[in-house]
């Protein structure tokens, strides 16, 4: 067993979802993640992020803030997102969906 399988499989219990980890996420983890991410990003209330917030009209967030949450993704759950697929995500709860459905199974 390599290193890097032998460090996936001792985090495989913990609630770190840092990159490498091979264990699926949950979707509430997910959410969380993408919620904390806004709410410092966009200096928000928590509170203030639900699945059914648009980025751009109860966000306000730009091109450059909507990247950013894209890239931290793909970084943390091991995902890909091409700019027509991002184009298509308007909700918090869309880009949470896409990466529940999309993130590698262990």
């Amino acid at each position: 067993m390599s290193a890097e399988s032998t460090e996936s499989t001792e985090n495989a219990g913990s609630t770190d979802t840092t990159e490498g980890t091979d264990a699926a996420v949950s979707r509430d983890e997910i959410f969380t993640k993408v919620r904390d991410h806004l709410s410092a990003e966009l200096e928000l209330e928590p509170g203030e992020v639900s699945d059914g917030t648009r980025f751009r009209e109860d966000l306000d967030a730009d091109s450059l803030d909507l990247y950013e949450l894209v890239m931290e993704l793909e970084d943390t759950y091991g995902v890909s997102m091409s700019e027509e697929e991002a184009a298509k995500i308007l909700t918090v709860g869309q880009a949470v969906d896409f990466v529940f459905e999309r993130q590698p199974q262990s």
